[in-house]
């Protein structure tokens, strides 16, 4: 299971440990990423994602998963959330 998240893409970044004696080794800096069930409004669902705590605070100011999924670029989407956006266009485009 990669650490990515599902919504955002954030991934891992590397860097240094610098010491006091300006030593270096190589480090990795893991994403805070959050097992969490969202709810679409359109879908009347619920979905369990993998997402950064970033991503899970961008969800709640844009008004929901359904609002941020529609908002977002498919690009940096993982495949589940590609799907889902995709079901969620279709059913907001049938309402209206």
């Amino acid at each position: 299971m990669s650490r990515v998240c599902e919504l955002t893409g954030k991934g891992v970044q590397t860097g240094n440990n610098v010491s006091h004696a300006n030593n270096k080794t190589r480090r990795r800096f893991l994403p805070n990423l959050c097992q969490v069930t969202l709810i679409s409004d359109a879908l009347g669902q619920r979905f369990r994602l993998r997402v950064s705590a970033h991503a899970l605070r961008s969800v709640e100011h844009r008004g929901g998963l359904d609002a941020f999924l529609l908002k977002s670029d498919e690009n940096e989407l993982s495949m589940r959330a590609r799907l889902l956006r995709r079901q969620i266009a279709k059913k907001t485009a049938e309402a209206a």
